[in-house]
Parts: C-alpha cells; sequence; structure tokens
C-alpha cells in the first residue's frame, strides 16, 4: 500500500479528486491534510467518509512539526499538492495571509519531503526512488492575454494579483528544489475550472445561486473578460497523467479550450434556468417576480476588479501529445451538469 499526501481536499479540485483517485488505484492509501478554512467544507468528502484508504488530518501546511510527523507516521512516498489560498479579490484585500499559505506553505511541505527521501542532493535512498511531488497551479501565473495567442509552458510569468503572484512564487520554489536538489517534480499549471464542490463565492455558482434566489447577478465591467473553462473531471484526469506519467521536471499546461467570456457564462446559465427551473415553477419567484420573464434580466454589472486581467486561454497541446489527455467535456455538456448539481443542492 503506497501512502499519498494529499493537500487541500477539502476543496474544490480536491475532493473531486480523492473519491477519483481511491476508485481508480486500489493500491493507494491518501492522507488529506487541510486547515479547513473558509473555502474547505468537510461536507465535500463525506462520500469517502470511513473510507479504509483514506483519512483526514485537520493541519496547516504550514506546520512545519505537523508535516513531518505525517511523513513518518504514514511514510509518505508522493505528494500531490492542492492547497491553496485562491480567491484573488481575498488576495486584494489581504494579501499577507496568501503569500503565507502558497508560498511559505509549499516551501514547508517541499523541503520535508526532500529531507524525509533523499540522503543529498541528486542522491535519493533505495525505498523513496520513485517518489514525486507534484503542485497543482494556476495559469494566472502568466498574467493576460490580448485577443489572441495562447499560454503555453514556455510563456514568461507576468503575474497581476497577489494571488497569482504567490502562485508563481511557490512555481519557482517547486522549480528550485527540482533543479538545485533532484527532486521529482512535475508542475500542473491550469486554466478556470467548473463543476460541482465549487465554493458559492466563485462566479458559475454565484450566478446559478443568485438566478434561483432573485437576487442581482453581478458580473464585473463590461463582462467581457475571457476564461477558459476546464470541467473539474477532466482536470483530475490530467493530474492523474501528469503524477503518473509526466517528466520529471516539467510543466504541463491543463487547459479546456472553452474560451467563453462573463457576460456569455451568465447568459448561457439564465438560458439553461429558464429551461430546467422555469421562474413559474420556482416557487421562491413565481410570486416576488411575477413580471420576471428570464433570469437574464437580473444580470447586472457591477464595477470591475482592480487589475482585472483581460483574458486567458491556454494551450494544452503539450499533455495531449505526451502524455495522451483530452478534455471529455466542452463546456456546454459540463456546464449542464454543474448546474443540475446545483440545483439540488440550493434546493435541498
Amino acid at each position: 500500500m503506497k501512502s499519498i499526501l494529499v493537500t487541500g481536499c477539502a476543496g474544490f479540485i480536491g475532493s473531486n479528486f480523492v473519491p477519483y483517485f481511491l476508485q481508480k488505484y486500489p493500491d493507494y492509501r491518501l492522507i488529506n491534510l487541510d486547515l479547513l478554512t473558509y473555502a474547505g467544507d468537510p461536507d465535500n468528502l463525506k462520500e469517502v467518509e470511513g473510507h479504509p484508504r483514506y483519512h483526514f488530518v485537520h493541519g496547516n501546511i504550514g506546520n512545519r512539526e505537523l508535516v513531518e510527523y505525517i511523513f513518518d507516521s504514514f511514510d509518505i512516498q508522493g505528494v500531490i499538492h492542492f492547497a491553496a489560498e485562491s480567491h484573488v479579490d481575498n488576495s486584494i484585500k489581504n494579501p499577507g495571509v496568501f503569500i503565507e499559505t502558497n508560498v511559505n506553505g509549499t516551501f514547508t511541505l517541499l523541503d520535508v519531503a526532500y529531507k524525509h527521501w533523499m540522503e543529498a542532493p541528486f542522491s535519493y535512498k533505495e525505498a523513496y526512488k520513485e517518489c514525486r511531488f507534484h503542485h497543482i497551479s494556476t495559469d494566472e501565473v502568466y498574467g493576460t492575454l490580448g485577443e489572441t495567442g495562447l499560454f503555453t509552458e514556455e510563456t514568461p510569468y507576468a503575474p497581476n494579483s497577489p494571488y497569482s503572484a504567490s502562485k508563481a512564487s511557490s512555481d519557482m520554489v517547486v522549480r528550485s528544489y527540482h533543479h538545485t536538489y533532484g527532486l521529482n517534480t512535475v508542475i500542473t499549471n491550469c486554466s478556470n475550472n467548473y463543476g460541482p464542490k465549487q465554493h458559492d463565492e466563485k462566479l458559475i455558482p454565484t450566478i446559478i445561486r443568485n438566478a434561483i434566489h432573485g437576487h442581482p447577478i453581478p458580473i464585473y465591467g463590461d463582462g467581457k473578460n475571457i476564461r477558459d473553462w476546464l470541467y473539474v473531471l477532466d482536470h483530475c484526469k490530467g493530474i492523474d497523467l501528469a503524477f503518473h506519467k509526466g517528466r520529471s521536471g516539467e510543466t504541463y499546461n491543463i487547459g479546456g479550450r472553452n474560451e467563453r467570456d462573463n457576460l456569455y457564462i451568465a447568459n448561457k446559465i439564465c438560458e439553461i434556468l429558464d429551461e430546467l427551473y422555469p421562474i413559474l415553477s420556482n416557487p421562491t419567484l413565481k410570486s416576488r417576480h411575477s413580471r420576471l420573464r428570464s433570469y437574464k434580466e437580473l444580470i447586472t454589472f457591477v464595477q470591475d476588479r482592480p487589475g482585472h486581467d483581460r483574458r486567458y486561454a491556454i494551450d494544452a497541446t503539450k499533455i495531449e501529445n505526451e502524455l495522451g489527455w483530452k478534455a471529455d467535456e466542452n463546456f456546454e455538456t459540463g456546464i449542464l451538469k454543474t448546474i443540475k448539481w446545483y440545483l439540488d443542492k440550493y434546493n435541498d
């Protein structure tokens, strides 16, 4: 039985990854270290509660004593590092915690892994020769794009928010441990994820929640900011491939090839809600909003976010060609699954 430390898996992507990984790999035991901050919800992992190969540890990735205890007690032989402060607006208001968690926390994990697995730089202990540290990052480290072009693994870093700067910094620390010490690392930079279990504050859950409750749907600026949308389970499959088959020291960009602007996202969700959950059958709205004919009428433009990057888009050619990854969902199929999941959640 091989023990893998996964971090931050009560959050959005990790909580989708854990059930997928446990089911696919019966020889793995997953140890989830999570501080359960505002973005971590234990209910996200209800489906694996009591699972014989899943163990939860409540704690901070920056707590070196705790991380060392986990490595020693469970004989950790791999790390998949999801844990991060990730909300851009929060990073603008309180950047310090982003540096502490994303940079210093990542350093602590790397350094403990290096000392547990290796005797000296470029010299693995015999029992740990296959151990790997996989760092989950974001396309936001590359900055912003114009109307054309894509982010590749060779795109220079140009982070524009405290959040993306902290993630770019953590990527560089991971890179340094590979080149200086020979640690077996891999980095994946993903585009915007969406799907079940995402925190309520994010764009797509906010649109769905506000719509069905009859509240204004806030869209920053002119709504023309473009993101490349990636269904979360497709991302999990890409992480799986990179962790097992990616080349040591390499970075792989994972993107859905689904560029959509925020206004399109809002309109598409409202169109689907008009069909799946019409206003006249919505008990919250049918009396209070008798004149409302479509959820689209709730779309409201609000003051833009400071430093709001205009466009992100990922070129996933490298992971597609080298590792055989391909997104199974396009945006239109993935968003339908997502809306149905949130309707069940918000109407429970």
